[in-house]
């Protein structure tokens, strides 16, 4: 497969309006097969994600000659699509993109009754970076006609050139066998926190760290002005900053509501709120404790994760990889980083992973726990490239769960597989 490397990417208006110039210069992405096949199912496709993970690149790479572009980032068609969407229609024919569709939830009604009238597959492409209005107006007006695909930043096979490769990961010896010879690169640990630094932000990822700061910057205030004051009308930006912050500093432990509102002096309730704004933003993500009413030991609090380790490192003050690796999150956000590349390969290839951890009131706590066909897979996540068994005592707890148990795994440091039992693999992380 031909890998086209795109030395620019879309930052603001005018770049993202020359998108459709640009197909020959972008990063291939696994997510582009799945576009095509829905499209041939589903009269509606909404592309979701953080601002900035190159949804629009993506879409162009996948357009027709004949299918139309707009967006709602411009004020004149923004204004147009809210206060008279059947116009807006009518002056923009289908096959269609309309890109930022968060802006203007009026245009679901009109969309549907579109659809219904012609049933044509393909007809509207939609993205958007805030899911919390969109998925409102969706539910309301297509529910059933539209096709919703989640989109992260770039994985670390996409940013190799190997797109094709990703599969969703799963702790199996055949998994394993097929990733072998496709591995994103080796697990060496500056590598890796290189990766983690910087982040999956396609601008950022296939760009120069120079532009890290400056990035992450603007980034942050874009997000703060159009999402979070402009269409959720939060008015303090700068609590709303300070949650920001101490939810980055928050990945990958146990989600504690009480501790994040102390921390920005705000209620329960709004760090619920403001929490929920992050996750329909794609910043943040909440992994659901494996339970089973078999046992009642078990602890059924999730655990909160930053998305984008680059973005994360950025909130929490690390300035180098270095320092982020000898520093105290070190082992949190390498973790953060596998859930992460874990979520792209299943969600870049339009699937859901049944992922959970398991955490006990004995303390026995399992990173992450798959359910595939009845059959529980466990994974730990450790920065090491020497990995023990005892790294995997917690398994056996599984075993009250009186479920098949597949095989085990630790992702680790090693730059090649081991088995670390008969039932038990040692992964690198380079793999994922």
């Amino acid at each position: 497969m031909t890998v086209r490397i795109s030395c620019i990417f879309s930052c603001n208006l005018e770049s993202k309006s020359e998108l459709y110039e640009m197909r020959s210069k972008m990063l291939e992405r696994t997510l582009k097969n799945v576009i095509e096949s829905v499209s041939q199912s589903f009269p509606v496709l909404l592309l979701t994600g953080p601002r900035q993970v190159g949804k629009t690149t993506l879409l162009a790479s996948c357009k027709s000659e004949n299918m139309a572009y707009v967006t709602l980032d411009d004020l004149e068609e923004r204004a147009l699509a809210k206060n008279d969407p059947a116009l807006f229609l009518q002056m923009h024919k289908t096959p269609l993109i309309i890109d930022e569709v968060q802006y203007a939830p009026e245009l679901f009604s009109y969309i549907k009754i579109h659809v219904d009238k012609y049933q044509n597959s393909g007809d509207f492409w939609l993205t958007g970076s805030q899911k919390f209005h969109l998925m409102r107006g969706i539910t309301e007006s297509l529910a059933g006609r539209i096709a919703i695909i989640d989109m992260l930043g770039l994985s670390a096979k996409e940013i190799a050139g190997k797109a094709y490769a990703s599969t969703p990961f799963l702790p199996t010896s055949e998994w394993v066998r097929n990733t072998e010879e496709n591995q994103s690169s080796f697990s060496q640990i500056d590598i890796i926190f290189e990766k983690i630094w910087l982040g999956s932000f396609p601008k950022l990822a296939t760009g120069s760290r120079e532009q890290r700061e400056i990035f992450y910057k603007s980034y942050v205030q874009t997000y703060l002005e159009r999402d979070v004051k402009s269409i959720l009308g939060i008015g303090d930006e700068l609590s709303f900053y300070k949650f920001l912050r101490a939810t980055a500093a928050r990945t990958g432990q146990l989600l504690n509501y009480s501790e994040l509102a102390r921390d920005v002096d705000v209620d329960q309730k709004t760090a619920k709120s403001w929490l929920s704004i992050l996750q329909t933003s794609g910043l943040a993500y909440l992994l659901e404790p494996y339970y089973d009413n078999i046992t009642k030991r078990i602890i059924k609090t999730p655990k909160l994760y930053f998305l984008d380790t680059g973005l994360c490192a950025f909130l929490t003050g690390w300035d180098s990889p270095k320092s982020l690796e000898a520093g105290a999150m070190s082992g949190a956000i390498f973790e953060t980083y596998a859930l992460g590349e874990i979520l792209k390969s299943y969600w870049h290839n339009g699937k859901n992973p049944f992922l959970y951890f398991y955490r006990d009131s004995d303390q026995r706590e399992i990173d992450f726990v798959f359910e595939s066909n009845g059959t529980l897979f466990p994974v730990e996540v450790k920065k090491t490239a020497t990995p023990s068994l005892m790294a995997t005592k917690s398994f056996s707890a599984l075993h009250t769960l009186k479920k098949p148990i597949g095989m085990g795994a630790v992702i680790c440091m090693r730059e090649k597989n081991m088995p670390l039992s008969r039932g038990i693999m040692a992964i690198p992380v380079g793999y994922l």
